[in-house]
């Protein structure tokens, strides 16, 4: 394949240009999104100091919340603080290693967010439809080895996408990323060569994630229902549906953002490049921000704990 002459050869240093037609106002819009990454820091941190000091809550359905609330610290801190750099600090560059890091770390955590959501809704469907087993299947051991197994698997499956780009690609169109982050196929569209493969795996691997863990969500989810509305009492049925709801509304919210983005990428021509990049943020920054908020404001036992130390600071300051 011929290679244009105008090209890079290997470049050690890449250029994030932030948000592509706002650049001028980028200052501004790194305060909302400041805002809203302390948010997601402080209410992330507390519900995680709440699940660990509160034996009441050491049970699958809390530790599972815990092991969401640790990857949305650690996805939005993946990206917050070099984009608010290329915001408020003008420092746009970055090493082509760390931003191939980068990328690896947000589609992995992206990954992990996907199985940890899956495991909630597993262990919704075993506790409402097998309230009597629930404790001997759902064990301090399981639960442990589905958050080591949900790791690996993003680990693995998105490792190629970085070894593809680290390996096959020695030429670049440039060395400019039309992007406030490292997004994989960002990097991909500087290379001047074939890129074909990076395009194939990269789709395999959302649609390998997203495909298997939304079938048995979904799934698990119509076995809940069917269970719940067969009960006799409305009471039992608002009961066991009420566990439910705070789980419901973070699974939409996740999909919703990620199909939402994902199609305005791949389908939205005449969709302005700002538009992308901004939802492609909000696609990021959004859950771990309102994760901690919809647990906290929909599950009684979190909801309790949080007024409980609210109460207590305010008593003691009387």
């Amino acid at each position: 394949m011929s290679i244009s002459n105008i090209t890079v050869f290997m470049p050690s240093v890449l250029t994030l240009i932030g948000i592509p037609g706002l650049e001028s106002v980028q200052c501004w819009i790194g305060i909302p999104f400041c805002v809203i990454y302390l948010i997601a820091m402080i209410g992330n941190s507390i519900l995680l100091i709440i699940i660990k000091s509160e034996r009441s809550l050491h049970e699958p359905m809390y530790i599972f919340v815990g092991m969401l609330g640790v990857t949305d610290i650690a996805l939005a801190t993946t990206i917050m603080p070099k984009m608010l750099g290329i915001f408020w600090f003008h420092v746009p560059e970055i090493y082509f290693d760390s931003c191939l890091l980068q990328m690896w770390l947000i589609h992995s955590f992206q990954c992990i967010e996907s199985g940890i959501l899956l495991a909630m809704a597993l262990d919704r469907y075993v506790a409402i439809c097998y309230p009597l087993r629930h404790s001997t299947i759902f064990t301090y051991q399981l639960v442990t080895q589905i958050g080591a197994v949900v790791t690996l698997r993003a680990a693995i499956l998105v490792a190629p996408c970085l070894v593809l780009i680290k390996c096959r690609f020695q030429f670049y169109h440039t060395t400019i990323i039309s992007h406030s982050y490292c997004e994989h196929m960002a990097i991909v569209k500087l290379a001047a060569e074939n890129v074909q493969v990076n395009k194939i795996y990269g789709l395999f691997v959302a649609f390998t994630v997203a495909g298997f863990d939304l079938t048995f969500i979904t799934l698990s989810y119509i076995q809940i229902f069917f269970t719940v509305f067969r009960l006799p009492q409305k009471e039992a049925r608002w009961k066991a549906f009420n566990t439910c709801i705070a789980h419901i509304c973070v699974f939409l919210q996740f999909y919703f953002l990620a199909f939402f983005s994902f199609f305005t990428h791949r389908f939205g021509a005449h969709i302005p490049p700002y538009v992308h990049i901004l939802l492609s943020n909000l696609y990021l920054l959004v859950p771990p921000f309102l994760n901690p908020i919809v647990y906290g404001v929909k599950t009684k036992q979190i909801r309790d704990h949080v007024l409980k130390i609210l109460f207590s600071k305010t008593v003691l300051n009387h």
